[in-house]
């Protein structure tokens, strides 16, 4: 049995017409002799009536008074309407379905209600209706905890069902359909002639996905690396290929050949602020506390470079504030930059190469952009520029590596 597993957002199934175009994609692969599984998130986006926010707003203004628990179970009916939906629009279209539930389908998740993790997946029951010759229809996002309770993946929950389910079922190809056609170098947005790409690695794409590109959650992209399971982002819209997300030895095709280059693509996060604490004499103690002071508080740290004399890290601009004050409760005194942004570059041909970092460095000084801070990882260099920067040094990173070609 092939079995092939197919994604579709919010966006995907929010109109008629919408829907028009995840019924067409559907039926193409059923003629094509694959065995399909559904993967469905809640239609819409905030404001429409069944999408995740409009459910979040809908129990704050209801006595906001819903515990993690309860508030899982009532976001799980996003993803219900959703699923049930397509399987009464399949069933007209004389297309047999069955719709599972995430607990039905085999998640197993740990308790931690609004973004628990996948500690098992048990896909029995998939596996008995796909022999049946149905379509299976997961409400993604969602899973069980052993004892029975409802969870929710948090946000990109439903990629990650997606791929998590490909993973367990030896799925060949998880699909992603989005409402933009794959991944592009950079964000369309900003930067006008960004293009798509054909194919990346997946080390490529978790750290795009990582750095805010937000096409596939990185959660996703990690288990179809550990699993090794091809993973392609599409538009519901079109019937492109969209973009290949495999090893690097998948990376010729007949259309494209070897694909060889240094830079793949450039992503940002805006709102963070910078953050640096002296810490001279007994520096190590010091810093140790710095990062067990930011857990204890449960503040996300980022872009961290540690030296004898001190620590400079980023946090988002929401959290600024608290983490000031808790560092000057254990008597520091921390120097912040509010309104920054860290832009990535970010290729898997980056590691060992000469001259990357000059030529980083090179066009955002022509484009008179002060770098507050870098650091590089094997297929990451980030540089943190003040917030009004960023625009002009995507635009002047995009066009220094030549990524509009």
């Amino acid at each position: 049995m092939r079995i092939m597993v197919q994604k579709f957002g919010g966006t995907s199934l929010s109109t008629v017409q919408a829907r028009e175009h995840v019924l067409r994609h559907i039926k193409r692969e059923l003629e094509a002799g694959l065995s399909l599984v559904i993967v469905v998130s809640a239609m819409g986006r905030r404001g429409e009536p069944y999408a995740t926010d409009t459910l979040l707003d809908w129990a704050a203004q209801n006595g906001n008074s819903l515990s993690a628990r309860e508030k899982d179970l009532l976001l799980c009916c996003g993803e219900i309407i959703s699923a049930t939906t397509l399987s009464s629009l399949l069933e007209y279209e004389n297309i047999p379905t069955t719709v599972l539930t995430g607990a039905q389908a085999g998640f197993v998740t740990d308790d931690n209600f609004g973004n628990a993790r996948i500690l098992d997946v048990r896909p029995v029951r998939v596996l008995e209706q796909l022999q049946k010759g149905r379509v299976v229809i997961v409400t993604g996002f969602q899973g069980q905890t052993e004892s029975g309770d409802f969870t929710t993946l948090g946000r990109g929950g439903s990629d990650t069902s997606a791929t998590a389910l490909g993973a367990a079922l030896h799925a060949e190809m998880v699909d992603i359909y989005t409402d933009v056609n794959g991944i592009l170098t950079a964000d369309p947005r900003i930067v006008e002639d960004a293009r798509p790409l054909t194919v990346v690695s997946y080390a490529e794409i978790c750290n795009m996905a990582h750095q805010g590109a937000k096409v596939i959650h990185p959660r996703a992209v990690e288990i179809a690396m550990q699993s090794q399971i091809p993973v392609r982002v599409r538009s519901t819209f079109a019937d492109s290929e969209g973009t290949l997300v495999t090893h690097p030895e998948g990376f010729q095709d007949v259309q494209t050949g070897i694909v060889d280059r240094y830079v793949t693509g450039i992503a940002y996060v805006s709102n963070v602020t910078q953050i640096t604490v002296d810490v001279p004499g007994g520096a190590d103690r010091l810093q140790l506390k710095v990062f067990k002071t930011m857990a204890e508080n449960s503040i996300s740290v980022d872009f961290i470079n540690v030296t004898p004399s001190g620590v400079v890290y980023t946090v988002f601009d929401s959290d600024s504030e608290k983490a000031i004050q808790v560092l000057q409760e254990i008597g520091l005194k921390p120097h912040s930059l509010s309104g920054c942004a860290k832009v990535s570059v970010i290729g898997g041909g980056i590691n060992g190469v000469p001259g990357i970092m000059a030529r980083i460095v090179e066009s955002l000084t022509l484009a008179d952009i002060q770098i507050l801070q870098s650091a590089d990882s094997n297929t990451t260099i980030w540089v943190l520029v003040k917030k009004e920067d960023m625009v002009q040094a995507l635009r002047a990173l995009h066009a220094s590596f030549e990524l509009h070609l």
